[in-house]
């Protein structure tokens, strides 16, 4: 099957690759040449704009970090709303319900289907090919790109029939993901300063009850290496923090516990943390308490 794809960086880039892998055709367009490079490498066709991309292909992943940037490229004087041949747009971008209903009428208008298909794992979930891939949409449309998306991961939830709905289901999943990993640097950090070595937490809690995405993925690959390189921006969580509080707040929820974990992110931020990677939230509670932990490997 022919597809293209719009933003191949560090989420984009190997789950392009997991298409090529599966014998997929594709065509492919980044502000980044270096983003493309090894694409290209593999004979992927390189697309001049978001509207030649449009042109050249029915089906259309986008994979980009900020709402501004998704619109620019889909709504823009050379969007893919000006395409001719695109008939399919899949998000993977973790963008709301609001976001995906506006992209979803404009193209519309253009008689373009819109999927929602958010994922979640991270760089490292998808070069590994183990995301946990989500969908909401039109039937026929999830079964006609699900040969493509099953590439991602093991498991595939289809969480509903209209697009939006597996932003739900991605901004429930993100925000447990965050209060995780805000919560585990300051148990951590406290555990440490207390006199136990680090591994010996990580070992106790990921056979306990305390086991997290951040204990058993984030601190081994990218704390205890002292590392900081799981491969997302820290801004790029804020945004998600941001949406899900949005959306709780929208459907009369209290969130107070997530409001809690916000603010510890915030404090980063206003740090100049943005464009650190979303592990370095440990080095700022390390620093507020006076303690930095070891490193275990």
């Amino acid at each position: 099957m022919e597809a293209g794809y719009l933003g191949v960086g560090n989420m984009g880039q190997p789950m392009a690759e997991k298409l090529l892998d599966g014998g997929h055709g594709l065509t492919v367009f980044d502000i980044s040449e270096a983003a493309m490079e090894p694409l290209l490498l593999r004979q992927a066709k390189r697309a001049a704009s978001p509207k030649d991309l449009a042109d050249r292909c029915e089906i259309v992943f986008v994979s980009l970090p900020t709402l501004a940037a998704f619109r620019a490229v889909a709504l823009g004087p050379e969007g893919l709303v000006n395409g001719k041949t695109m008939n399919l747009l899949v998000n993977t971008c973790t963008v709301g319900v609001p976001f995906v209903k506006e992209i979803e009428q404009a193209m519309a208008t253009q008689g373009v289907t819109v999927v929602d298909c958010p994922i979640s794992g991270g760089p490292p979930g998808a070069r590994a090919s183990t995301l946990s891939v989500m969908v909401s949409g039109d039937p026929a449309a999830v079964e006609r790109i699900r040969p493509m998306i099953s590439l991602w991961g093991r498991t595939l939830t289809v969480a509903g029939d209209k697009p939006g709905a597996a932003q739900v289901l991605k901004l429930t999943n993100n925000i447990l993901s965050a209060v995780a990993l805000a919560a585990t640097a300051e148990a951590f950090v406290m555990g440490a300063k207390g006199g136990l070595d680090p591994e010996v937490m990580l070992a106790a809690i990921n056979a306990g009850s305390g086991r997290n995405s951040a204990t058993e993925a984030k601190f081994p690959t990218a704390v205890l290496t002292r590392s900081f390189d799981y491969g997302a921006e820290m801004h790029i969580l804020m945004k998600d923090i941001d949406l899900a509080i949005a959306q709780g707040e929208e459907l009369g929820v209290p969130m107070w516990v997530c409001q809690a974990a916000r603010l510890v992110f915030k404090h980063a931020m206003h740090n100049g943390a943005a464009r650190e990677d979303l592990t370095a939230i440990v080095k700022y509670v390390e620093r507020d308490a006076g303690f930095v932990l070891p490193k275990t490997r």
